[in-house]
């Protein structure tokens, strides 16, 4: 079965998920006085790279917060396994776990399932970010279909820093559909 992948530009859906408290939030709606929103997925609680990636990104929270970009991620795994993974983790960003296989079909991630039960227990999410505009649409989509290939973050926050000012008036790319 296909996954449609989002269209740059274009509305980035309702994706409701629960936080490590047992709140729930729609990660397409920013927090804390923030106007655009940067939704990380990663793979869960097996993967060093991700937990490597997200400790990463933690040093450049401040940054994007300077610049209006709120910074969430979400993982497939359980409460349980988001609580021993954040074990690992040094980061003050929210981190919401129960992504659902339709929510990841939704957001058009390529799905693995687990090489063996002791990688994990459950069909989970390749990485994917998305960084959604004041508008709701989405400015930059990034999707892999392994862990090794991830967008470069010193680039990232660079990048949207310099999107977001209003002197450069840069548009969404990648919004020409072509048509066989």
């Amino acid at each position: 079965m296909s996954s449609p992948k989002l269209e740059a530009g274009h509305p980035f859906p309702k994706i409701v998920v629960t936080g490590a408290d047992g709140a729930q939030r729609d990660l397409s709606q920013p927090t804390g006085g923030h106007d655009w929103m940067m939704v990380v997925v990663y793979r869960g609680r097996h993967c060093p790279m991700c937990t490597r990636y997200l400790n990463e990104l933690e040093t450049y929270r401040a940054a994007l917060g300077d610049i209006g970009v709120d910074v969430a991620a979400v993982s497939a795994d359980s409460a349980e396994q988001l609580a021993e993974h954040m074990t690992q983790l040094s980061v003050e960003f929210p981190l919401y776990h129960g992504l659902s296989i339709s929510q990841m079909q939704q957001l058009g991630l390529y799905v693995s399932d687990p090489r063996s039960p002791s990688e994990t227990d459950h069909p989970f999410a390749e990485p994917g970010l998305f960084v959604i505009n004041a508008d709701g649409a989405l400015h930059v989509v990034d999707l892999s279909n392994n862990p090794f290939v991830r967008p470069a973050l010193k680039t990232l926050v660079s990048g949207l820093k310099w999107i977001r000012d209003p002197a450069n008036n840069y548009p969404v790319r990648g919004t020409r559909s072509y048509v066989a």
